[in-house]
C-alpha cells in the first residue's frame, strides 16, 4: 500500500511540475511543432495501415453475422458505428503506445543515463519545459488529427469491400452510415484520442526521466511505458464509455 501511495505521489508531483513547465512558452514553443512532426505525420502509415484492414475485417465480419437476420445495409451502419466510436481511436491508440510511448520513454530514458538532463539543469534549462511539455502537448493535439484520419481510411475501406466483396452498393452502404449516425460518434471518438494521447505521452515522459541503472534500465522503463499505457488506454476507454455513453 506505501508502494502505491508512493507511486500516486509522484505522479501526482509529475503532473503539477508539468503544469508548472507550461508556464514557459518560451522554452516549449518552438519545441513543439518539431515534436508534432514525429509523433503525428510520422506515425500515420501505421495508423492507415491498421485502419485499412480494421475496415476490411468489419465489413466481411458483420457481413457474415448478419446474413439472413439484418438487411445487408447494416454493414454500412456497423463499420461506421465500430470506427468512430470504438476501433480505430483504441487500435490506434494501443499501436501509438508502443511507437511513441516506447521512443518517448528511451530517448528521454537515454538523456537521463548519460547526465545530457542534468546538464540542461546546470545551463538553467527546465528540463519539464523543455523536454516534457512539447511532447505532451504534440501528443494531444496529434493523436485526434490520426485517430480521425484512421477513421475515414477505415470507412472506405470497408465501403470498397463492401461493393467488390459482398455485392453492397454505395447508396445502401452510405445509408447504413446514416441510419444511426450522431454527431457524438465522431467528438466521442476524437475526444477519447486526445486523452490517450496525453496518457501515453505523460506516461512516457514520466518513466523516461525516472530512469536509473543505464541501459538496463532504459530498456525496463521503456518496456514498462508501453504496457502501462496500454493499461491506461483500456482504463480511459472504459471512463469515457460511462462518463458519455
Amino acid at each position: 500500500m506505501d508502494r502505491w501511495l508512493r507511486v500516486l505521489g509522484r505522479g501526482a508531483q509529475f503532473l503539477g511540475d508539468v503544469g508548472r513547465g507550461l508556464k514557459e512558452p518560451d522554452t516549449w514553443g518552438s519545441l513543439t511543432a518539431v515534436q508534432m512532426r514525429r509523433i503525428g505525420v510520422q506515425s500515420l502509415p501505421i495508423a492507415l495501415f491498421i485502419a485499412v484492414f480494421t475496415g476490411i475485417v468489419l465489413a466481411l465480419l458483420s457481413s457474415y453475422s448478419f446474413t439472413g437476420a439484418v438487411p445487408l445495409y447494416f454493414v454500412g451502419t456497423f463499420v461506421g458505428k465500430a470506427m468512430m466510436l470504438e476501433l480505430a481511436p483504441v487500435l490506434v491508440g494501443l499501436a501509438l503506445a508502443g511507437r511513441v510511448g516506447a521512443n518517448i520513454a528511451a530517448e528521454l530514458g537515454t538523456m537521463r543515463v548519460t547526465e545530457q538532463v542534468d546538464a540542461l539543469e546546470t545551463l538553467a534549462f527546465n528540463p519539464i519545459a523543455y523536454l516534457v511539455v512539447p511532447r505532451v502537448i504534440a501528443a494531444t493535439l496529434m493523436f485526434p488529427i490520426v485517430v480521425a484520419l484512421a477513421m475515414a481510411v477505415g470507412i472506405v475501406a470497408g465501403w470498397f469491400t463492401s461493393i467488390n466483396l459482398l455485392d453492397l452498393s454505395t447508396p445502401d452502404f452510405v445509408k447504413g452510415i446514416r441510419l444511426f449516425y450522431q454527431f457524438k460518434d465522431i467528438w466521442f471518438g476524437l475526444l477519447k484520442s486526445m486523452s490517450f494521447g496525453f496518457a501515453i505521452a505523460l506516461i512516457g515522459c514520466y518513466r523516461g526521466l525516472g530512469t536509473q541503472g543505464g541501459a538496463e534500465g532504459v530498456g525496463r522503463e521503456t518496456t514498462g511505458a508501453v504496457v502501462l499505457s496500454a493499461e491506461m488506454i483500456l482504463v480511459l476507454d472504459a471512463f469515457w464509455a460511462v462518463a458519455l455513453l
